[in-house]
């Protein structure tokens, strides 16, 4: 294994005043910027490490800035007034045409004055920093990268970016790893680390294992209010090369007129494995009328901040209210669940299958809107069923003419593969996963109403659906 390679650096003085005007033009077009629709005022410095000096033909600095923008609640969504970003900025001179897309800006004032400041992982030589740097496992300034000693990282492997991401950026490395880097960052246990390390350690082929990953330790250089906790930044996996998304290999099967049952079933399977062995790597509890009480109070206070953000909810409030009511009504007559850890947000475009056939389950983040705390919570697993029920309404609903049919046979087909591998079907606690479903199609009506108001039909279909009880 390579030496451990140990850095430390300076920060130019006035370099984040100089990028300033730049970043808050750049930063909001982002699709992973969290906070469109208000305006960036302001940015802090949180902590800045340059790993290419900007002297030479090519500078890079690695930061961790805080966007500040004003407080504007929508739609009953909590709003976050700092978020802090990981950005990776190369410095040049010029930008060769290859590079145009990535152009941030030309630096006017500053230590970078006259140079030209772009978004690096476009760029071969900065990726292939980070993946020696990983390989190494060096410490830079306040960027420590760890590793796997078990699983081997080879040199020279060509890096090329991935160009569908959503809240994060993935750089490709010669078909062999994936490196996912975080931008949005909290400190803490990021669970995209610790649940596919927690399955790594029980032999769970579902997930692939972390091969290495990159921290950043908070120092007396950080911009308060520093964490006694790590940041998180990025995790590299295996790739599994050739394999196709499930959200995209169902819209091909939609389009060619297929049945997609075997694959759902086989998804179900999966699905299952990777709970079974997440109940056994972590800790599960159990959910009485107490903890239940405070699980339902959320989910209605989901649905009283949504019918008053979206109008159309009206009609079926009460409907809907019905599904957490009688999911109280059952814990109060004493009876319980278990919670474990769970992926947060599961859906088909979060599912891979191989060339092979297999199926894996990748990003378990969590829906990174919610707080860290929140998506680590153990949970029935049956939260994650309903994401992924959900998915298949929404790829039936995504073609023209759409088909709920071909929905509803996925949905019976992967909670039959579901309990074939976990030994229960989800059906067979049709309240607990009404209720989740129901919440879930809440979220989605406020998300479509905000960011997608063309889609805002996909889910009001699921709710017209859920608010008629059919339990009793």
């Amino acid at each position: 294994m390579s030496e451990a390679v140990t850095r430390t650096v300076t920060t130019p003085p006035g370099l984040l005043a100089s990028l300033d005007p730049l970043l808050r033009e750049w930063l909001p077009r982002q699709r992973w910027f969290a906070g469109k629709g208000r305006p960036v005022t302001g940015f802090t410095l949180v902590q800045v490490t340059e790993l290419l000096p900007p002297t030479a033909k090519l500078g890079l600095y690695h930061l961790l800035v805080r966007a500040h923008q004003p407080l504007m609640p929508a739609h009953g969504a909590t709003e976050h007034p700092s978020d802090t970003y990981q950005l990776l900025i190369g410095v040049r001179e010029a930008l060769p045409p290859r590079l145009a897309p990535a152009l941030i800006g030309h630096v006017s004032e500053g230590p970078l004055a006259g140079r030209t400041v772009y978004e690096a992982l476009h760029d071969t030589r900065p990726a292939e920093l980070l993946l020696e740097a990983l390989r190494t496992q060096a410490r830079i300034g306040g960027l420590r990268f760890e590793r796997d000693p078990r699983q081997e990282i080879r040199g020279g492997l060509v890096p090329r970016l991935m160009t569908a991401e959503q809240s994060n950026s993935s750089v490709v490395y010669g078909d062999t790893f994936i490196l996912k880097l975080l931008r949005r960052i909290v400190p803490g246990v990021n669970p995209d680390l610790e649940l596919p390390l927690a399955l790594a350690r029980e032999g769970c082929p579902r997930v692939p294992p972390p091969t290495a990953w990159l921290v950043a330790d908070p120092d007396d250089t950080m911009a308060p209010p520093v964490s006694a906790e790590p940041y998180v930044l990025g995790v590299l996996q295996p790739f599994v090369q050739g394999a196709t998304d499930g959200w995209e290999l169902a819209l091909r099967e939609l389009a060619k007129g297929e049945d997609f049952v075997a694959e759902a079933r086989a998804l179900g399977r999966a699905t299952a494995e990777v709970h079974t062995a997440l109940a056994r790597a972590l800790p599960t509890v159990t959910l009485g009328h107490t903890q239940l009480r405070s699980m339902v109070d959320g989910m209605t206070d989901r649905l009283e901040a949504a019918v008053h953000a979206v109008p159309a909810l009206r009609p079926y409030a009460e409907g809907l209210r019905s599904a957490f009511t009688a999911l109280d009504d059952l814990a109060a007559e004493g009876r319980i669940w278990t919670a474990q850890r769970v992926h947060g947000d599961l859906h088909l475009g979060q599912c891979l299958r191989s060339p092979a056939g297999d199926w894996a389950l990748i990003d378990f983040e969590g829906e990174p809107a919610r707080p860290l705390s929140e998506r680590r919570m153990p949970q029935p697993a049956v939260r994650d069923v309903a994401g992924m029920l959900r998915s298949f309404d929404y790829a039936a609903r995504s073609v023209d003419p759409p088909q709920p049919e071909w929905a509803e046979r996925c949905r019976a087909a992967y909670c039959s593969g579901y309990g074939e591998a976990a030994g229960q079907d989800p059906r067979t606690d049709p309240v607990l996963l009404r209720a989740y479903e129901t919440d879930k199609a809440v979220y989605e009506v406020v998300y479509e109403a905000r960011h997608r108001p063309e889609w805002l039909a996909v889910p009001l279909a699921a709710v017209r659906r859920l608010a008629v009880s059919d339990l009793t």
